[in-house]
């Protein structure tokens, strides 16, 4: 499809719509514990709402984003995913309530559905084959340096103003990047190639998904996996900055070279998927986790006193390997739905997050000042995921011996 936008300037926008998730959750991880003082929590991890409220508006966004996108085209859903988080953002800013601070970030999390659905759907509308591989690698490009700069961010604009003027940025960022898709971006789905929406669509995705054991395998596997993951950025402030003393900046420099670690990680994986394939690295993954977790446990139970620079090394082998797990699970939940591709990505999406926000709010509500809750998390959610891929794996075997039969 031809268009007025460079293929380079398309990346930068389509990267920092992409960003608009990590950078609504990053930005804010050192300002956390400033939100619980402002607003006197009661108990101090309720502090940790505040990630797992945006987890929840997305999950409720991307179930209404999906199918709309493809009924109604990608522009009307880009701005008006981008009107909501301008709202929520706003409300968040102004509120002197804790409780409609959350709603804030709910509705936050809606809005942030949209462009977090649509845009790889603007990108396969526009481009195909090697065009999109290239256009997809600068987009990863960008995308990958927003969690590593957001808590960075956060932190400069804590130190020169206040905690408040985070979700000015945001505001900001949803004005100019509505703006710049309203001049410069068309809309790629023509009207003929829309889709209403159906209820009985929505039916038969969800019939699809559940009846299928590799899908549904990989989905639990994904939102047990993310689910430790969500609990971990839940307390990374309490932890970092509470736990082990560490000054903001100190967190926000970790936090870059955990991303940075992942981003290394993903991009490795690129190229060890073609050598060992997705299911060895998402089992084996899950089993290292599993393994270095409960060897963690082992040392923080046996007396010894857990150091900040241990934990750093834990943390920084767990990143190492998430940063090969996420893409390839989802990847190998969606290959048996091809034909069912837009709904049941929705739904595999709206399912595993709401496993993980489950998951991710017990672990968080049980942190006690050490590293305990967390390792348990890990050590239990990647064990079973070991478990499910392993079995998994043995009934795709005896299928295909079946067939050979």
């Amino acid at each position: 499809m031809m268009s007025k936008i460079h293929s380079r300037e398309f990346a930068l926008l389509m990267a920092l719509l992409m960003s608009v998730v990590s950078f609504s959750i990053d930005a804010i991880l050192p300002a956390l514990g400033q939100i619980g003082r402002v607003f006197a929590t009661d108990n101090p991890n309720h502090v940790q709402w505040v990630i797992t409220c945006i987890f929840a508006g997305m999950t409720l966004g991307q179930l209404i984003a999906g199918p709309l996108s493809d009924a109604i085209g990608r522009k009307r859903i880009l701005f008006s995913g981008i009107a909501i988080y301008f709202v929520g953002s706003l409300l968040c800013y102004l509120t002197t309530s804790f409780e409609v601070f959350l709603l804030g970030r709910f509705i936050q999390g809606i809005g942030v559905a949209g462009p977090y659905v649509a845009t790889i759907s603007v990108v396969r509308d526009k481009y195909n084959g090697n065009d999109m591989a290239r256009v997809m690698s600068l987009i990863m490009m960008v995308f990958m340096v927003a969690p590593a700069i957001a808590p960075a961010i956060g932190q400069v604009i804590i130190y020169f103003s206040g905690w408040r003027e985070i979700f000015l940025l945001y505001i900001v960022y949803a004005m100019v990047v509505g703006v710049w898709i309203a001049l410069r971006l068309e809309e790629t789905l023509l009207p003929e190639q829309r889709l209403p929406m159906q209820i009985k669509a929505f039916q038969q995705g969800f019939r699809e998904v559940v009846s299928n054991r590799t899908t549904m395998s990989y989905l639990l596997c994904t939102g047990l996996c993310f689910g430790g993951f969500i609990g971990y950025l839940g307390t990374s402030q309490q932890i970092f900055m509470q736990q082990f003393g560490q000054s903001g900046e100190t967190f926000s420099l970790c936090f870059a070279l955990l991303a940075a670690l992942m981003g290394v990680a993903s991009f490795t994986n690129s190229r060890l998927v073609a050598k060992i394939g997705m299911r060895p690295i998402c089992m084996y993954g899950m089993l290292f986790i599993a393994l270095l977790s409960f060897g963690f446990l082992v040392v923080q139970y046996s007396g010894i006193k857990i150091t900040f620079w241990m934990f750093l090394l834990y943390a920084s082998l767990l990143f190492s390997v998430f940063g090969c797990l996420f893409g390839n699970l989802n990847a190998i939940a969606m290959e048996p739905m091809g034909h069912v591709a837009g709904m049941a990505s929705a739904i595999i999406g709206a399912s595993a997050s709401i496993l993980s926000l489950i998951l991710a709010t017990i672990i968080g509500q049980l942190y006690n000042g050490t590293l305990v809750p967390m390792t348990w998390g890990f050590a239990i959610l990647c064990g079973a995921s070991f478990l499910i891929m392993l079995s998994e794996k043995r009934w795709l075997l005896r299928m295909q011996a079946s067939e050979v039969q």
